[in-house]
């Protein structure tokens, strides 16, 4: 388990969040992870904070776009969100939401790798993101699966200085990305069939109990578990058809 109460490195990981239908997403992930879910003020920000033990886990907003299909967002931490941003574009990406400040927690943007998979940026203010990690029903690892491996691989170098230790096997393309010699997230080739995104893998204390759990929520399988050097781990869609993944270490 780690906890944390200081800003992230830049380029990390830092925090995740989900835009869909909010009260089917509380009933669900409540049930599966024991999740305490608190709306912020104000209120019309429509945003939640679920928590683990009082500490942040993750964060629920009311979906945007509902033209599209309810995601979870990753965020990469930033210590100048602008700056960021203008290297997102320099790099071959796009802004889609222009950096903003929200009431003191801190500062975000999204955007669009060159692949087509949509991240944030946060820079902390009051909230620093992720207060608890790789503790069941916390956030374990994310990774950005394009189809375009080493065009990805080339712009979050240039965006956020990542090295890459390459993890590749046949025809499975995946590399460590790392900042000062520690893993922060992974780089892979997707399936044909599967968008470029950022996956977000929730910590899990049995991944057969967790996906047991999830098809009883009304949840479904993506690819069923499986081991690797690195726990065992499944792909999975909640009861809203939003991708993630659990992982047992």
């Amino acid at each position: 388990m780690a906890t944390r109460d200081t800003a992230w490195s830049a380029g990390t990981p830092c925090w995740a969040d989900l835009g869909a239908d909010v009260d089917k997403a509380r009933t669900f992930y409540s049930a599966l992870f024991g999740w305490e879910v608190e709306q912020l003020e104000p209120v019309e920000m429509g945003y939640w904070s679920a928590k683990l033990g009082g500490r942040n886990v993750v964060g629920l907003g009311v979906q945007q776009d509902t033209s599209q299909p309810p995601s979870w967002t990753t965020y990469l931490a930033t210590a100048d969100v602008e700056a960021t941003a203008a290297k997102v574009v320099n790099a071959g990406g796009q802004i889609l939401v222009e950096p903003t400040h929200v009431m003191g927690q801190g500062s975000m943007a999204i955007a669009l790798d060159p692949s087509g998979a949509v991240f944030g940026l946060w820079q902390a203010g009051e909230h620093t993101g992720f207060q608890i990690a790789a503790e069941p029903g916390a956030v374990a690892w994310s990774e950005n699966m394009s189809h375009d491996f080493e065009g990805n691989k080339k712009f979050y170098a240039e965006v956020f200085g990542f090295a890459y230790d390459d993890l590749s096997s046949g025809d499975f393309q995946y590399s460590a990305a790392s900042l000062g010699g520690e893993a922060v997230a992974g780089i892979g080739g997707a399936f044909p069939e599967a968008p470029s995104s950022w996956v977000t893998y929730f910590s899990v204390a049995d991944t057969d109990a967790a996906v047991a759990k999830i098809a009883e929520l009304g949840g479904h399988v993506i690819l069923p578990p499986s081991d690797s050097p690195y726990g065992r781990s499944a792909l999975v869609s909640d009861d809203q058809g939003t991708v993630f993944a659990v992982i047992a270490n």
